[in-house]
């Protein structure tokens, strides 16, 4: 279906097509809470019979927003982003994360890295290559995977969009250069695949908190509310081309929009005029530690494998060989999973790397530390040895500063979406 709405003054101000009906929508709760426990409010999510086309001009200044075809299928534009097309704005911290719990908050990660597998091969290719089943997606979805060594120690979790004739990969700022190169490396001669990075031809906007529905619904992209986790539609904004996806990196709940440099500092702009804050980079570390996303550099190393760092609906065990694979499988047969990734509750601050001890033996280390917000002052993230605790006890990190032990929703849901603990 293709949604045409006219051009105005307004700096690509997307709108949804207006209904004299009442909306009506259905209440999706909040599943899981954060190392702070603030309830996040109701997210609104309309329901199909509320969804609303048009194919005339609405009331609303906006520009021209059609569906169209994948990316892959057009040339993306030559136009590299200069690294000020919109300012990664630090210092309104407490402003962006209250909007996440609470309201609408925008980020600009276009740090992360953008990598496109393409070829007739891509889908085996990438079967061999990384944790997750590609073969049981269609074009349209989406799916978290891994990339590890073949002793299983982790390397990035990449967000993956399967397009009509490629395949998408978002990962972590600081690890495209080198994953680029490890997936380059392992195209065989007669393997029909191709690696490209486009991480400058392109911006990576991620929309968070309760009310991101309501923005997308107004913005007329009512099609991916609602719907599953890695979703994706392909649309264009006077003619440059913007995927947009269901997930937000950090959780699956909000949106993520992968847009043609070109186009990028409207499309910002139109998120900000439609009550989005932005959050700078300084906010989205402090998020990350709170939701307990591991990153690549503290819970990501040589140190720790693809289990113990909890990314256990992102692996299969059921689609045959891939890197990594045979251990992984002992690991799981014969329980050898001997520490977990908890976040902690600090009384203090606290330096990553600082050793974690229950009852003065060493028991793991903390990787991450961030200021908390309201009664928990104090929030980190670290690996504990199995035996020695678990949610709820209480371990000392570095000298003296007592620590609880908490369960964070980014690996709750990893754990959940597994038939494995």
């Amino acid at each position: 279906m293709t949604h045409t709405i006219n051009p105005s003054s307004l700096n690509y101000v997307i709108s949804a097509g207006l209904s004299s009906k009442p909306t009506t929508g259905r209440m999706v709760l909040p599943k899981s809470r954060s190392l702070l426990t603030m309830k996040p409010q109701p997210q609104l999510v309309l329901s199909a019979a509320d969804i609303h086309h048009t194919n005339t001009s609405t009331s609303v200044a906006a520009s021209s927003f059609h569906i169209s075809p994948p990316p892959i299928d057009q040339d993306i534009p030559d136009t590299v982003a200069d690294e000020d097309v919109v300012p990664i704005l630090d210092g309104n911290d407490e402003e962006a994360l209250n909007a996440f719990y609470n309201g609408v908050a925008v980020a600009n990660l276009s740090d992360f890295g953008r990598i496109r597998v393409s070829g007739e091969d891509r889908i085996q290719f990438l079967q061999n290559q990384t944790t997750a089943d590609f073969g049981c997606l269609s074009e349209g979805q989406g799916i978290d995977t891994v990339f590890v060594t073949p002793t299983a120690r982790t390397i990035d979790i990449a967000h993956a969009w399967v397009m009509k004739n490629a395949i998408t990969l978002m990962v972590s700022p600081g690890t495209c250069e080198s994953i680029t190169s490890m997936l380059t490396k392992y195209i065989f001669f007669a393997d029909k695949v191709e690696i490209h990075e486009f991480t400058k031809e392109t911006c990576f906007f991620v929309l968070v908190g309760p009310k991101s529905c309501q923005v997308m619904n107004s913005l007329n992209l009512s099609d991916l509310v609602g719907k599953p986790y890695g979703t994706h539609l392909h649309y264009n904004v006077n003619g440059l081309p913007i995927t947009v996806g269901v997930g937000s990196i950090i959780s699956e709940d909000g949106f993520s929009m992968l847009v043609s440099a070109t186009a990028a500092k409207s499309v910002w702009n139109t998120l900000l005029a439609q009550g989005a804050i932005p959050m700078g980079s300084d906010a989205w570390e402090r998020l990350r530690i709170y939701e307990g996303r591991p990153a690549p550099g503290k819970e990501l190393t040589q140190e720790f494998n693809v289990l113990e760092a909890g990314f256990w609906s992102s692996i299969s065990l059921k689609k045959g060989c891939y890197k990594g694979q045979e251990t992984i499988a002992r690991l799981v047969t014969y329980d050898g999973v001997k520490q977990k990734l908890w976040g902690l509750r600090l009384s203090a601050p606290a330096e990553p790397g600082s050793p974690i001890t229950v009852d003065g033996k060493k028991a793991g280390m903390l990787t991450s530390y961030a200021p908390g917000m309201k009664e928990f002052k104090h929030v980190g993230l670290g690996y504990i040895k199995t035996k020695a605790a678990s949610e709820g006890h209480t371990v000392t990190v570095g000298n003296n500063v007592s620590g609880e032990v908490v369960d964070v929703p980014f690996l709750m849901r990893q754990r959940r979406k597994s038939v494995h603990p």
